[in-house]
């Protein structure tokens, strides 16, 4: 055995391959093919593309089958507070063993092929999700769809759940050439759903170049929103009264329309009641996306948006509900996003910027982030820090009860503020 401790496994995977990120799934599927079994038999599989809504989704999929007394397996990255977070059956993180056992068994089958850490990682979820066998298995792909490794898998339904311009130097330039790439896993005659809006033409391109059956938002399903319900409805069933999803926002509304097409397309193999669905809607949890915590009277918001896209869902919700008091912000970032659309979309929101450095490669330096705001047509009040924790301190020492701090661009700026004593009351 290489490594009995699963934190010494993930240090030595970063090392291994130059390459943070590695588009190809020639390497991934070879080893995948050595592990026996190299299926997911009997499990259903579901694969969630999109660039944002994607861990959301898969939330509310683990909620409502949940409730219908289905098991789970859910693959989605990256994690917030603990690597454990990525593997998941029934919604609990997997253990350290289970996931150091999936190493070792990867490991000595793929020999001298190159791994990446995110391979590692893929690798282990689909060898424990093969051994576990659950019911429903949820995989959310990292980056793009047609090259990333969890399209070895041929799901029996394919989501994308929006398109906007984030990794664009991975999946082109614009939302046509990133709907092509995430519409990579659609696999012939299986059933396919777009829930975001405004899908572009590439999607329905790729649905008919693969065979894929797709089904869309506003065309083959759709919602009506009323004051404190909403309604679902497709060509053969409708829904009513249900529930607003417990996750803030209401563009969560899109995600859970899918979902629910979802089962409509995997019906008879999975049936989920009314009651279960109600249930779901009303119990589905996940840290992290427009999180809100109360402590001393200030609230603290935590978001991992870290794109245009993301922020603008942020920015409506910052709107929706206006605080007595003033709005900081707290922003780490990675240095391949677009700064100044994510400043831009929130200046009329916040007071006051508190800029972090992310113990990251590829974290962007708070002054960095603070010459990108001086270079903005209109100025900020703003303050670089080096880490994520000092930003935290900094900002509880100048607020006051009425006061709203929003603190997002990264997984790893809400895992910091999520660590720091100044909301961590555990």
């Amino acid at each position: 055995m290489r490594f009995t401790r699963l934190d010494d496994w993930l240090n030595w995977q970063e090392a291994l391959n130059p390459k943070t990120i590695d588009l190809g799934l020639a390497r991934v599927q070879q080893v995948w093919q050595k592990l026996s079994p190299p299926d997911l038999a009997p499990s259903t599989v579901i694969s969630i593309a999109g660039t944002n809504g994607k861990g959301s989704t898969v939330a509310l999929f683990e909620a409502l089958l949940g409730q219908a007394g289905y098991s789970t397996g859910s693959y989605t990255s990256p994690h917030l507070l603990c690597y454990n977070e990525r593997i998941r059956l029934d919604g609990i993180p997997v253990s350290d063993a289970k996931i150091v056992e999936a190493f070792q068994v990867i490991d000595e089958a793929r020999a001298e092929i190159p791994l990446t850490y995110f391979e590692y990682g893929t690798l282990a979820a689909l060898h424990i999700f093969s051994r576990e066998t659950p019911d429903v298995v949820l995989l959310e792909v990292g980056l793009g769809g047609r090259l990333d490794a969890v399209n070895i898998i041929d799901a029996d339904l394919a989501m994308v759940t929006s398109i906007a311009l984030d990794h664009q130097e991975w999946l082109g330039n614009d939302r046509e050439s990133i709907g092509r790439e995430k519409a990579g896993i659609f696999r012939p005659g299986k059933a396919a759903v777009f829930s975001g809006r405004d899908m572009p033409e590439s999607i329905a391109r790729e649905a008919k170049k693969r065979q894929a059956k797709l089904h869309v938002r506003g065309r083959d399903f759709d919602l009506d929103v009323c004051a404190n319900h909403w309604n679902w409805r497709s060509p053969s069933r409708s829904l009513q009264d249900l529930p607003f999803p417990a996750l803030p926002g209401r563009h969560q509304l899109d995600n859970a329309a899918a979902v629910l097409m979802a089962f409509e397309l995997l019906s008879p193999a999975v049936i989920v009641s009314q009651t279960a669905i109600r249930q779901g809607l009303e119990r589905v949890n996940l840290p992290g996306r427009q999180q809100v915590l109360e402590k001393d009277g200030v609230q603290w918001v935590l978001d991992v948006a870290h794109n245009p896209h993301a922020v603008a869902a942020l920015q409506r919700r910052l709107q929706e509900n206006p605080v007595p008091g003033r709005t900081l912000a707290v922003l780490g970032m990675l240095g391949d996003k677009d700064v100044a659309a994510v400043l831009a979309l929130l200046q009329e929101q916040v007071q006051k910027w508190h800029f972090a450095t992310l113990e990251d490669s590829r974290g962007l330096k708070a002054k960095a982030l603070a010459g990108k705001a001086a270079a903005m047509p209109q100025s900020f009040p703003m303050e670089a820090h080096e880490r994520v924790e000092k930003a935290m301190q900094a900002v509880a020492g100048e607020v006051e009860p009425g006061d709203r701090v929003v603190i997002f661009g990264s997984f790893h700026t809400v895992a910091g503020a999520l660590k720091s004593p100044v909301i961590n009351t555990g």
